[in-house]
This record gives C-alpha cells, structure tokens and sequence, in this order.
C-alpha cells in the first residue's frame, strides 16, 4: 500500500471537516465536522504507523495505540458538547452559533446609564420566568 493514498484521502477529510466547522451554523454540524477532522488525522496515525512499521524491526504500534486514545477522547468531546448544545439549547431556544455569539456581545445603547439596563433586564428574566 503507498502512503499517498491514506494521506490523500486524510487531507481530504481535514479539509471537510474545516470547512465543516468555518461555514457552518448549526451547534451539532460544528461538532460533526470536528469529529471529521478527528477522524482524518486517525487515519494518518495508522497509515504512517503501518508505513513506519515496515521499515523498523520491532513494531510497536504506537500510532495505532495513540489512535485508540484520540477515539476515547473524541468520545468525550462530543459527549460534553452535545451535554452544552442541548443546555444551550434549553436556555436560549436556539443552537445556532451567529444569533448566540450576538446575543453574548450585548452592547449599551447610546443615552442609557447601566442602572436602568440592569432593571430592564432584571424586569426580562423575571417575565421569561413567569412564562416558563
């Protein structure tokens, strides 16, 4: 097996998943796509760990060792982030990233002191907390 067609196909994938994870919107493609990457340099560890362990006289398989460990930690990841998406979700009604990350870069209108906002929001969540 030549090393360019795993390497090929790993860049490929790499590539997929950035651009999974710089045009998409939704919380849960975002996670998808960086699962994507996960998995292209995966099978980069193996290619180039089945590559290497022809040459060397005694494998030990290093790559595919540290596959088995960036599995478990990708298992992880996206547990805790599908766990933050969906309380995320619960909170703001939404998981797209745009309306999140402009509802966090809340800016003061102009001609208003911080107290009265303070009370605007406070008057906000408490009718937020009725309704729920």
């Amino acid at each position: 097996m030549h090393l360019a067609y795993p390497a090929v196909l790993s860049a490929l994938l790499f590539c997929t998943g950035l651009y999974g994870v710089l045009a998409r919107r939704n919380a849960i493609l975002v996670l998808m796509s960086v699962e994507l990457m996960l998995n292209a340099v995966n099978l980069n560890l193996v290619a180039f760990d089945v590559w290497l362990s022809r040459t060397a006289e005694e494998t030990l398989h290093s790559g595919q060792a540290l596959t088995l460990f960036t599995i478990a930690i990708a298992a992880a990841e996206i547990g805790i982030g599908l766990a933050i998406v969906l309380a995320v979700y619960r909170n703001r009604g939404t998981s797209d990233i745009d309306r999140l990350r402009d509802s966090a870069e809340s800016h003061e209108p102009d001609g208003q002191d911080s107290e009265a906002l303070t009370a605007e929001q406070a008057d906000r969540t408490g009718k937020a907390e009725a309704t729920a």
